[in-house]
């Protein structure tokens, strides 16, 4: 089976007093998750907003990703290609391809 496929991804920053709050969307056309990223500034390091878009971001995206896992595992389980016997690691049956 061919297909192409196209999600997009949209990262909401706000900041405020060293704080920075990143909200990330991504929208699969069938659904819309929502993931969330903090990032603080300490008192002692020099404010640098920028690496605060990155952390808080970066967190966002991450929380996604979790939840994306958590529904692979949810489908795979579903068609019977879940865990064995309590096993973890990779996906099951679907091997990592590093880049």
């Amino acid at each position: 089976m061919n297909r192409t496929l196209e999600w997009n991804v949209r990262v909401h920053l706000s900041e405020e007093d060293g704080t920075t709050k990143a909200e990330a969307v991504l929208d699969t056309g069938a659904t819309m998750l929502t993931g969330r990223g903090v990032a603080r500034c300490s008192p002692q390091d020099v404010d640098v907003p920028e690496i605060g878009d990155e952390l808080a971001a970066s967190r966002a995206m991450k929380d996604i990703a979790g939840q994306l896992m958590k529904a692979a595992d949810r489908d795979l389980e579903s068609v019977g290609a879940g865990p064995e016997n309590g096993r973890t690691g990779p996906a099951y049956g679907w091997t990592v391809v590093e880049p």
